[in-house]
């Protein structure tokens, strides 16, 4: 609980982080699964990627994903690629790989791109893929059967370099939205809005948190509609999973009303009402957001 405007998003920030002993339990299972792949498998790197490489994942843990890129000898693209199962041959060797290890694990599956692993206390996606020719990796889509090109180190090094421009408050602001888009069904992908992001807040400065987060649903009303590229330079449209235009006005009108509200709570507190913007706040971020008092 807070009583002022700036204690309450300071509170906020605090409430999107997951504690340090959940970061020790991450770091520790991460590091054993990767062990467990390399000492089965020619690996030629591992690492950590998606939003808790990039600082952006959300609490509370049990909801989120834990996401690990393993880099594969190049042997096992020629034996996969066309042939032995494909794709699929490939995160089925992945699939088995771990359950030798992890045979009392509740569920190890196959999704489109990665194994899944699902813990009891929270989700790790095993991403193998190849260095590609020319820079970046490839990685599988079982659906398709393809191989899609992507450089998740130039994602982290990307948000990175947004976060020192901003002195520190890109990230949290990133994390405030996704906790938005979670308390209201979660209809954005995660990574898309964090690429809506980057085109919103380049060459701008983020003065406050209230102002930064009204000032991203305004200028985000005109990009939804939008292609958005992968940053790194991959890929097609991040947003391509909008695929309608039923969809896209969907999301438009979701951006449309946070922007109301956020426009709203922010002139409530520029005027002293503390209580009605905290109040407002919490429509629009939900539980995260503490409560006025």
């Amino acid at each position: 609980m807070a009583k002022t405007i700036n204690a309450s998003f300071e509170q906020f920030k605090q409430n999107l982080n997951i504690t340090g002993l959940q970061q020790s339990i991450v770091s520790t299972r991460q590091t054993n699964i990767r062990e467990v792949v390399e000492n089965d498998l020619l690996v030629s790197d591992s690492f950590l990627t998606g939003s808790y490489s990039r600082s952006t994942m959300i609490a509370p843990l049990s909801e989120a994903d834990i996401d690990i890129f393993i880099v594969l000898d190049s042997k096992y693209y020629h034996n996969y690629n066309g042939q032995n199962g494909g794709q699929a041959g490939l995160l089925d060797l992945v699939k088995r790989t771990l359950k030798k290890t992890y045979t009392k694990t509740p569920d190890i599956s196959r999704s489109g791109q990665a194994v899944t692993i699902r813990f009891d206390d929270f989700v790790v996606d095993v991403v193998p893929g190849f260095n590609r020719q020319g820079g970046g990796y490839l990685i599988p889509n079982s659906i398709t059967q393809s191989w899609i090109s992507t450089d998740p180190k130039k994602h982290v090094e990307i948000s990175s370099q947004a976060n020192t421009a901003h002195d520190g408050d890109y990230i949290p602001l990133v994390k405030m939205i996704k906790s938005w888009n979670k308390k209201h069904s979660s209809f954005f992908r995660s990574f898309h809005l964090e690429v809506l992001a980057l085109k919103i807040f380049n060459n701008v400065a983020i003065s406050d948190f209230p102002s930064g987060v009204r000032f991203y649903f305004e200028k985000g009303l005109s990009l939804i509609s939008q292609k958005n590229t992968d940053p790194a330079g991959y890929g097609g449209d991040i947003g391509n999973y909008l695929n309608s235009k039923e969809i896209i006005d969907d999301g438009v009108s979701r951006f449309q009303k946070a922007y109301e509200i956020a426009t709203k709570a922010e002139q409530y507190g520029n005027d002293g009402y503390i209580e009605l913007a905290v109040n407002k706040w919490r429509v629009l971020f939900g539980d995260y957001f503490p409560s006025y008092g």
